[in-house]
């Protein structure tokens, strides 16, 4: 028989062996009664020879393998028993407990689903982002620079460019927007994703003028085309044009981890190759084995120099970077996310530091238990053992509930969690976290039991009774109290935190975003290619989106703009102010912004200096523009930036070395397009009617709608209505107040600051009670004493003020250490906040306030307890 099942039938095996004994024995006592002994006295003589049959039977069990093991079984039901006993200390502890080991399970199953899950893809450590660099930012490759990189490199096996775009996608109910990439065909094979159904596109369909093919995603398989099995071949109609079906990724594949649903091919043209001067791809590369990062950065370098020697108009003063895609894609969620964990962290050691007090309390109370076991004959490991065997039991309790905790805190996490944080959808309660719980809920029942557990085997029978009975007054605690400093620091560190976080949102809500927000509704128009490649077409039919706009109930004006404030990056340009040479070294990047008249009036964005556009301003007339304050500072400083000239954007009748100028007409005060807590930056706008016709192909002919209305109620179905009258099978998308776009750019610092402000309310909670919890036990301790003093003429006031100084000084103690740790860790934060430093001393000095103003009243409950002690009570008592 296996020892396993032994163990499982170990009661049948004790029965047997009882059976056995009882059989022996009986066997001995019939021997005697057939000698002629009476069976009273035959019973008492077989028992004196057989001896203690409990004994006997201990004995034989010990032999057997599991004994070991039916010991720590004895233990894990005699520590259930214990805490069955102590009902309140068992409540608090397992909901301290818990709401440590579930907020720190859920905040680390987000961060093994954002950060540790490697992407789904071959090998991604060797996957990398080949990028350019210029004056210390990181832009993207021209389609003439990826070409020759291509064909220049020997480190890498693989590398293919891709860039997102926007497609209408023809359903059998509305037309959808859907958000995909253009890719070459070697994105695939690169990457190393094979599809699920069908295949990818090959390098000859990655040609111009080839019949058009895409490749979908399983999700758009399954939300917009019904998961139909016989997609494969089959047509969808994209942006008006009929795209076959080569075949269907899994959902997992999102390269750029973008949200990307379909795939179409890059096609680059002749002319697109020659191109050194749009930069807007994005390159991805596959490191060829045995070839470090450095030795492809090197290689890297001397291609740039040979562009930058065969372009000097382009790439002047450009390099080429190299770095690998994992830390691009998840390298600015690393820190929040580990600033979450370390509070969680936090939250956790104070509840383990609380849990720990509570066990030093109920160790006096359990001392002359463990004495009389010890004088029995237990040694102290063995009573050790028993103590960390009930602290495991509990730890699991709180473990169990703290897994209930995770669940849901990871749900409303997923849920209410910013958008822009990747992967955040698919965190899940799975194994690697529930394991995590269990390490963090065993280490945590060691960490609160084993101090209290040699606590409470450490003291003799004799001084045992003597604390049992009076003899020995209560003494001073430091355990106890360098645990309840520790909580205060702690405590002190995570509130510090928060507060820089609450200081800045307060900071980033009062920063003026350059226009008028107030009934601002925006939502974006992307026109097909096929049926509007003609750039008149299409400004007539944008132009006429805003006059049918203009004419819904309730709405004041209407006017597109190119990218509106807050909805997304949008495009740039280099600047050259006129008497500059005409060289990258004299370039100003700039935002571009293409609106129609009156887009400035309806956004509200004051005009400085100069004029607003007209009608007027065509192609047949001089070529006009308008500037933020930043950009005319930039490149005319302290000079009136009306009537200057700068080349732009497209090339003039002799080339690119004689360029179009456009004249500034206005100045407009700084918009935050980007986000209220991000820094302005230059910024021109160009008059629709005089747009390059080269920018259509820059912005995919699309452009976002702007419409003032008179009340809060944004128009959504009308302005459906509208540009589907005009636009047949084009949707208007990502349509929303600006209050809520503005809201959608603070989502992540909101989300921070709201979860570290939960974490740190916790800990105050926490750091009061083991306030709470210290100085009354100091006070039942020194009952007799404070009987005595009062018995003496002590005031009320001096024992309260007694007790009040015993928890000003812990509470001074933790600060003085918080304060340091504060001004150690909260440098971490100083990418996150906004308009204040992270040694801000109004954010700590009124954390201070509050931790001492809740210490004083934690410690002012007990404080009142010992007033109310009657001294001749205290006195008979003793």
């Amino acid at each position: 028989m296996q020892w396993w099942k032994r163990i499982i039938g170990r009661q049948d095996l004790y029965k047997e062996l009882s059976r056995e004994i009882q059989e022996h024995l009986e066997q001995k006592i019939e021997e005697l009664v057939a000698g002629g002994m009476p069976r009273a006295a035959a019973t008492h003589a077989a028992r004196r020879e057989f001896g203690n049959v409990s004994l006997v039977e201990e004995d034989s069990r010990s032999t057997w393998r599991w004994s070991s093991l039916e010991s720590w079984f004895a233990d894990v039901r005699f520590g259930a028993r214990t805490l069955r006993t102590s009902c309140g200390f068992t409540a608090v502890a397992i909901l301290t407990l818990g709401l440590g080991i579930g907020a720190t399970t859920a905040i680390f199953s987000v961060i093994h689903s954002v950060l540790l899950n490697p992407l789904p893809m071959s090998d991604p450590a060797r996957v990398v982002m080949v990028r350019e660099t210029w004056r210390d930012v990181f832009p993207a490759l021209s389609a003439g620079n990826f070409a020759d990189v291509r064909r220049q490199n020997s480190a890498f096996t693989g590398m293919c460019a891709l860039h997102s775009a926007s497609f209408n996608l023809a359903t059998q109910d509305n037309p959808v927007r859907v958000q995909g990439e253009i890719a070459t065909a070697e994105c695939f094979t690169t990457l190393g994703v094979p599809p699920i159904a069908g295949r990818v596109f090959t390098s000859e369909e990655d040609q111009p003028g080839r019949p058009k093919v895409v490749v979908i995603s399983e999700r758009l398989w399954r939300r917009a085309l019904s998961a139909d099995p016989f997609i494969v071949g089959r047509s969808l109609r994209i942006n008006g044009e009929p795209y076959a079906v080569a075949g269907i990724m899994p959902k997992s594949f999102d390269p750029l981890l973008s949200g990307s649903e379909l795939w179409v091919p890059q096609g680059f043209t002749a002319q697109q190759i020659a191109d050194h001067d749009n930069h807007y791809l994005n390159v991805l590369a596959r490191v060829r084995p045995g070839v470090s990062l450095e030795q492809a950065q090197s290689e890297l370098n001397v291609i740039a120099k040979r562009l930058a020697q065969d372009y000097p108009l382009d790439d002047k003063d450009r390099g080429l970077n190299v770095r690998p895609l994992t830390e691009l894609l998840l390298g600015d969620q690393r820190l929040a996310l580990q600033v979450m964990l370390a509070a969680v962290g936090f939250v956790l050691l104070i509840a383990c530091a609380n849990i720990a007090n509570l066990q030093l309390v109920r160790s006096r109370t359990r001392q002359k238990e463990m004495a009389l076991r010890v004088a029995l004959g237990s040694s102290r490991a063995r009573l050790v053992r028993q103590l960390l065997v009930e602290n495991v039991v509990l730890g699991v309790a709180g473990g169990v509930f703290g897994v209930l905790l995770a669940y849901w805190g990871l749900s409303w996490i997923v849920t209410h969690g910013p958008a822009e944080m990747p992967r955040l959808s698919e965190s899940r309660i799975d194994g690697g976290a529930l394991a995590f719980a269990c390490g963090i809920a065993l280490l945590s029942s060691l960490s609160f039991g084993l101090v209290p557990a040699m606590r409470s085997t450490s003291i003799s029978l004799n001084e045992a009774f003597k604390r049992a009975t009076g003899v020995s007054s209560g003494s001073k605690d430091r355990v106890r109290s360098a645990l309840v400093i520790a909580e205060v620091a702690l405590a002190l560190i995570l509130m510090a935190g928060a507060g820089l976080l609450i200081r800045s949102a307060l900071l980033v809500s009062r920063v003026d975003p350059g226009f008028d927000t107030t009934n601002l509704v925006v939502g974006r128009i992307g026109l097909p290619d096929v049926e509007y490649r003609d750039p008149v077409v299409a400004r007539h039919a944008f132009d006429r989106i805003v006059h049918e706009a203009e004419q819904i109930p309730g709405v004041q004006s209407a006017a597109v703009v190119s990218r509106a404030p807050m909805a997304g990056p949008g495009n740039s340009n280099g600047l050259i102010a006129e008497g500059k040479p005409l060289d990258p070294s004299s370039i100003v990047n700039s935002r571009l912004q293409v609106v129609s008249p009156g887009y400035l009036e309806t956004a509200r964005i004051p005009i400085r200096a100069g004029r607003d556009f007209t009608p007027q301003d065509t192609r047949e007339r001089t070529i006009v523009t308008i500037v933020n304050e930043s950009l005319a500072h930039t490149m005319w400083r302290g000079e009136n930036a009306v009537g200057k000239r700068f080349a732009c954007c497209e090339a003039g009748p002799k080339g690119r070395t004689d360029p179009v100028w456009h004249e500034v007409v206005g100045v407009v005060a700084d918009v935050r397009a980007f986000g209220l807590d991000r820094e302005v930056q230059p910024e021109f706008y160009l008059p629709l009617a005089q747009m390059p016709a080269d920018a259509w192909d820059w912005m995919g002919r699309t452009m976002d709608l702007t419409v003032r209305t008179q009340s809060a109620a944004p128009p959504d179905r009308e302005l459906q209505t509208v540009v589907g009258g005009v636009a047949p099978g084009v949707p208007i998308y990502q349509l929303s107040t600006m209050q809520q776009k503005i809201g959608s750019t603070l989502e992540r610092s909101h989300f921070d600051t709201f979860l570290l402000s939960i974490f740190a309310a916790a800990a105050l909670l926490l750091s009061s009670v083991g306030i709470y919890g210290v100085l009354s036990y100091m006070v039942a301790q020194r009952t007799r004493d404070i009987g005595i003093r009062m018995a003496l003429g002590a005031t009320r006031s001096q024992v309260v003020g007694d007790v009040l100084w015993q928890g000003a000084r812990l509470t001074a103690a933790g600060l003085a250490i918080g304060i340091v740790g504060a001004l150690a860790s909260v440098r971490l934060l100083s990418s996150m906040l906004y308009g204040v430093r992270s040694t801000d001393g109004i954010t700590f000095g009124a954390t201070c306030f509050v931790l001492i103003a809740a210490a004083l009243f934690a410690s002012y409950i007990p404080a009142l307890r010992a007033t109310r002690v009657d001294p001749m009570v205290a006195l008979r008592d003793e």
